[in-house]
């Protein structure tokens, strides 16, 4: 199993949404690199849901991947703001993933706090001018989250 965070605006979609919906399709990602760490992204892999571009942004939450290599329909929506001209049904662009929830953690963990407990090296939300929206954790970091996570019940 993988670990991954994965970055959302509340105002766009948050945690509580996902709670509500139980699952959803992360479309949307226009990042190469952030696709990229989508398309290795695997059934069962846990993600962190990191509320982002809000007053206090951090960790709010788990989710697990359910299905992997999906295919994000708004880049043929003409409609959507993520419409890609270029993708094609017989030649699709941007994968993506399902998710379920699994949980909200009791207290956000904050990026002031991430900072202080990780370097950029160990967890790249922390890296100054990383703006990521997918990105993995090892490990031993995603356990040291979760420890925190659950230790602020």
């Amino acid at each position: 199993m993988n670990y991954w965070l994965m970055k959302s605006e509340p105002s766009a979609y948050s945690v509580q949404n996902l709670e509500q919906d139980r699952k959803t399709i992360w479309d949307g990602v226009r990042n190469y690199q952030a696709r990229n760490f989508l398309r290795k992204m695997n059934k069962n892999d846990l993600a962190f849901f990191y509320h982002s571009n809000t007053k206090i942004p951090g960790i709010v939450g788990l989710m697990r991947v359910i299905e992997s290599d999906a295919i994000d329909p708004t880049q043929f929506d003409k409609e959507s703001k993520y419409y890609d001209p270029k993708a094609t049904p017989e030649n699709p662009r941007w994968q993506t993933v399902t998710v379920e929830f699994v949980e909200i953690f009791p207290k956000m963990i904050p990026l002031t706090q991430l900072k202080t407990e990780f370097d950029g090296d160990q967890l790249l939300v922390v890296r100054k001018g990383n703006r990521l929206s997918v990105m993995p954790i090892a490990e031993e970091i995603a356990q040291q989250i979760l420890d925190m996570a659950h230790a602020n019940k």
